[in-house]
């Protein structure tokens, strides 16, 4: 391998993103570009994530990129391994492999306007590129809360994206902080072998039931022997989901779903106490749609004490609650999720001017089409702000963007332009139009406290509209909305 530092594309992360732009750049004859991670393997948030039972929560034939359907699956929620397996195969598949640049992590990006082109520092020296596509994900670094006395804690402790497999968890008294996606996956695996289960739960959540099975040789061979089974498949799974993100933008209908998860919750926690402890008092859909056939099962048993309030403190070994209540525990295990909205790019990408794009969002991310970013030329951001839905597969947004990111670089290429930057004027119109639109969803209206919202109360996470519409609205590059620099302008 070549020690080229100067490149037309350099892609930032080698997750679901990154390898997603990769293969379409490939696709289109571009070769001259290089795909940065910090990491020593590609798979992004599938390849950090190892804990117990972690799986996709959208239906696996949903789960993979259009053009590389996977037959393979051999449950209708892939797991862990599976997807990095896929992953791994697609990027050798589509000749990824030699663009890859592991364990190169960015530490700084810069735009030059005078070369016009993006400098990057690196854990590994320095690199230029022409476009900069930043494909880090939202789902990257993991969100440890701030508790009091956290830093003295005298036992074990770590986060779910972060599982420390090397500590044995049997007999231990195990406090689980946070009821998100990640814990109603692992709480169930854990509960069987520990000696004691505090879960903390600031907010109850909606668990509905999970349609998952083993999908048999059978199936999988004629999947595999007859492709169109598969599209069918992945139509009809994409038609039920856009029937639930129906519901989401009209929250009115969502007490149909919601009586499903009532009705769950009834059969599998007899409890009428601490069935009311997980029982929300906000719409469906506010927060992240969890399904699980097994973690209202786990809660019921005789080892596992649910806390239906936060974190107060932490003293010595002891966990307090909200409520005062002190449990002595062996481990404190974190689901808390992730620095969504304040991800850590945006503190290492800077304008020409030296400002970060955390200095120019203030705590409220907002972009053109959840892409650009104006005072950012020639840079984008894949599962950018406002791109998010709570009911489909990150694949089905990120094919509708990277369509657009394509266009852009080919249009760029095509007419040799230096520069391409969204007009502020664009990208404020848009995000009035996008906040316009989202106070009658669930995400705003459902009544709860969720991570769609940023630290100023702005929902910057979410697309009020279908995946229908966004396909739609992303479908192509248009320079109108830009300043277009003329190949005349570069500096020689």
């Amino acid at each position: 391998m070549t020690d080229q530092r100067d490149f037309d594309v350099i892609v930032i992360g080698a997750g679901v993103s990154g390898l997603g732009a990769a293969i379409r750049l490939r696709q289109q004859g571009v070769t001259d570009f290089a795909v940065l991670d910090k990491a020593d393997e590609i798979g992004g948030t599938w390849r950090a994530n190892t804990y117990p039972g972690c799986a996709c929560d959208v239906p696996s034939a949903l789960y993979s990129f259009s053009f590389a359907p996977n037959p393979e699956w051999t449950r209708a929620f892939a797991g862990q391994q599976e997807i990095l397996g896929y992953l791994r195969d697609v990027s050798t598949r589509y000749g990824v492999d030699a663009h890859l640049r592991l364990g190169t992590e960015m530490v700084r990006a810069q735009w030059d306007e005078e070369r016009r082109r993006w400098l990057l520092d690196t854990t590994r020296g320095p690199y230029r590129a022409r476009v900069l596509i930043a494909g880090a994900g939202p789902w990257n670094e993991p969100l440890i809360p701030e508790l009091p006395g956290l830093v003295d804690f005298t036992g074990e402790m770590f986060h779910s994206a972060w599982w420390n497999h090397d500590y044995d968890l049997t007999g231990k008294r195990v406090a689980v902080v946070g009821t998100g996606a990640s814990a109603v996956q692992f709480v169930p695996r854990i509960q069987p072998i520990v000696g004691r289960l505090h879960l903390f739960q600031r907010t109850a959540q909606w668990v509905l039931p999970k349609p998952d099975h083993a999908v048999s040789k059978a199936e999988r061979w004629l999947l595999r022997r007859f492709p169109g089974t598969q599209r069918a498949l992945r139509t009809a799974e994409y038609a039920g989901m856009e029937t639930l993100g129906y519901g989401f933008r009209h929250p009115w209908l969502l007490r149909a779903v919601q009586r499903v998860g009532l009705a769950h919750l009834r059969a599998t926690v007899r409890d009428p106490r601490l069935r009311r402890a997980l029982t929300p008092d906000y719409t469906l859909g506010c927060k992240r749609l969890l399904m699980s056939n097994v973690y209202y099962p786990a809660l019921t048993q005789s080892n596992v004490t649910v806390h239906p309030n936060a974190v107060k403190e932490i003293r010595g070994s002891t966990v307090v609650g909200a409520d005062g209540v002190e449990s002595e525990v062996d481990a404190i295990i974190f689901g808390t999720g992730f620095h969504i909205l304040d991800m850590p790019l945006a503190n290492l990408v800077f304008d020409a001017a030296g400002r970060s794009l955390a200095e120019h969002w203030q705590g409220s991310p907002q972009g053109y089409l959840g892409t650009a970013v104006s005072g950012f030329p020639n840079a984008f951001l894949l599962l950018g702000p406002n791109l998010g839905t709570g009911h489909t597969s990150a694949f089905m947004i990120l094919e509708a963007q990277l369509g657009y990111v394509m266009d852009a670089v080919r249009q760029l290429r095509a007419h040799n332009w230096p520069t391409v930057d969204v007009r502020a004027d664009v990208q404020a119109a848009f995000n009035a139009e996008v906040q316009a639109a989202l106070p009658t969803t669930v995400y705003n209206a459902g009544g709860c406290s969720s991570y769609y919202l940023d630290v100023n109360g702005r929902n910057s996470f979410s697309w009020p509209w279908s995946t229908a519409r966004m396909r739609a609205r992303i479908a192509r590059f248009d320079p109108a909305g830009y300043t277009v620099r003329a190949t005349e302008d570069v500096p020689r």
